[in-house]
């Protein structure tokens, strides 16, 4: 339960990270302005994250 427990603190660690370095991100900025704008620009960035990370 403990090494269950470590890799899941990690993991929500890195996610965490990621969440808030985003929120700096003008596109995302501009997106809060509309309603449901950060749901589309965040689709898009984890595309673009998973095309970059497959080569």
């Amino acid at each position: 339960k403990q090494a269950h427990n470590k890799s899941h603190k990690q993991v929500r660690a890195r996610v965490e990270h990621t969440f808030a370095r985003m929120k700096s991100w003008k596109i995302l900025r501009d997106c809060r302005l509309r309603g449901d704008g950060v749901q589309h620009a965040m689709h898009g960035i984890a595309r673009l994250h998973s095309l970059a990370l497959t080569g």
